[in-house]
Parts: C-alpha cells; structure tokens; sequence
C-alpha cells in the first residue's frame, strides 16, 4: 500500500469513525505518544502512533489556559474551523480534533521531513537550487490556489509555516493567521515582518493577492537564503518593501528573477495569478523535466 493511500484510509477511518463506530469520542487513550516535534505558542507537537491503525499521526497539544489568557480562543477555533475542510496534496490535513477539560487536541497527518526552513538552512550556502525552488514554488502556488477557491486566505506563508513530507513534497501548515472571506477584503494587519505586503504597511484594505506577494517573498528566499527586504528594524524594513528596494545576487537566474518581479508588485491587481505562477517558463522547465 502506498504512503497516499494510507493517509486516505486513516482519513477514512478516523473522519467516519469506522474503525471504533459512529458515536465514538475520541480521547488522548487512542494514541501512543512518541518524541516531541517542536514547541508552539500554546502547546506541543508529539509525533504518536493511532493504536487501532497503527498509523503514524502529529498530535498538537494546546492548552485551553494559554489561549484563554491571550484572548485568541477566536482564533484557534477559526484556524481548525478552515484547515478541518481543506484537502489538498500539499495542504497538511488535519485528521480530527477533541479536547477535554484542559487542553485542545489536533491529528493532523505526520510530515517526516519537518519543517522546510530547516531544509533552506541545510542547505549548501544556505538556498535551494533552482530544480528544487521551481518544484517548492509549483507546489506552494497550487495550495495556495486551492485555498482561495475556497475562499480561505493564508496571510502566513514562509519556510517555518510549511513542511515535507517523507517523499519529499510540500505541505502548507500553520493556518493561524488564516481568515475565511467570502468577500475577499480584509483590514487586519497580520503575519510576519520580512513578508508585509506594502498593502497591510499602509493599513489599506486587501484581498487573497497578499499571498501572490508572499510567494514571491518565498521564491526569493529559497534561491537567495534570506527575504528580499530584510533589515535591521522594522522602520528600514518597512521602508525596503514600500520602495521595491531588492537586489538580485548574480547567481539568480533570469526567469527567476521574472517571475518573482511579477509578484512583487506594488498594485494587487497587477501580480501574477497562481495558476500563471504555476504555467512560468522557469517553472515548467523542471516540471517537464520531472524536477
């Protein structure tokens, strides 16, 4: 049985209940906790093995406490609210969910590979090569696009919010800052410094082309190491991705350097669609090369 099938049938079983029954209560009983993943803002990652199955899940653990006193119990619901309905390849599911009197428990599918940044990092000199950083951005664009045909905008994307799985694919994580918006015009200021589109600075309102702006932030980042923008304080930060101020290493190929210019745009209206992204000369170069 392959790995994909696997997970549709551990979905299977643990979405329907087939392997306990309809009216079954899951609990922290129905899992043996293996070594701990990573630590988050209101808990803990453990990787843990699904006894009736067998199979290997990550449980998030979050302390209701934690997220009570930084007032985000909105937030957290509206996170497992949106991740529970996507199902994507490159979208990491979330399984099923429980708590109890103290903590909210999250299954969601195990991602071997850990986090991607970790893989930028480990990288040699620190940045993907050029194979890698079309397949990655292929498969971040196809998410993406997944999640605003659904209406769900990201407002988060960056290397520490995406994971591999055992194969070596992406799967897009961390839907904490994500919002469901039918109208697809949002006001809130969120998300992470170096990738601010030049919108949010302002304080404009905007719709799901903050992420086009992200990804182009992200194909940057892998082929150079580090954000475009990135400087010493918030101010000079802010001031970098107002102006467009960037520079190209040498070593960035052209059709690169194309495609994220079309991303990096400071008009919404003008960066490139998702489905663009994907069709890029550069992009496609590798996928029919089977990159």
């Amino acid at each position: 049985m392959t790995m994909k099938s696997d997970v549709l049938e551990l979905e299977t079983k643990i979405i329907n209940h087939e392997a306990y029954g309809n009216a079954y209560k899951w609990s922290p009983r129905d899992f043996e906790l293996g070594s701990a993943l990573g630590q988050g803002k209101f808990g803990h990652v453990h990787v843990a093995r699904e006894k009736k199955t067998g199979y290997l899940v990550a449980i998030k653990t979050l302390f209701k406490s934690q997220i009570e006193r930084s007032k985000c119990e909105r937030q957290v619901m509206r996170e497992i609210e949106i991740q529970s309905h996507l199902k994507h390849p490159n979208i990491l599911r979330l399984l099923t969910w429980f708590h109890d009197a103290r903590r909210i428990y999250l299954v969601v599918e195990f991602a071997a590979g850990g986090e991607l940044y970790k893989h930028l990092t480990n990288s040699p000199k620190g940045r993907f090569p050029e194979a890698k950083a079309a397949k990655y951005i292929y498969q971040v664009a196809d998410a993406v696009e997944y999640c605003h045909q659904h209406h769900v905008i990201h407002r988060d994307i960056k290397p520490e919010n995406i994971l591999v799985d055992f194969s070596g694919d992406l799967k897009l994580a961390d839907f904490g800052w994500s919002v469901h918006a039918p109208s697809e015009r949002r006001k809130t200021m969120c998300g992470t410094l170096d990738y601010l589109p030049p919108e949010m600075i302002k304080r404009e309102v905007y719709d799901v082309s903050v992420d086009h702006w992200c990804i182009g932030v992200l194909l940057y980042e892998f082929l150079v190491g580090k954000p475009p923008f990135e400087s010493e304080g918030q101010d000079k930060t802010y001031a970098r991705i107002l102006a467009l101020d960037m520079v190209y290493p040498s070593y960035v190929p052209e059709g690169a350097k194309d495609l994220i210019s079309k991303l990096l745009r400071h008009s919404s209206k003008e960066r490139l669609s998702l489905d663009a992204v994907k069709k890029h000369y550069w992009v496609q170069q590798f996928q029919s090369n089977g990159a």
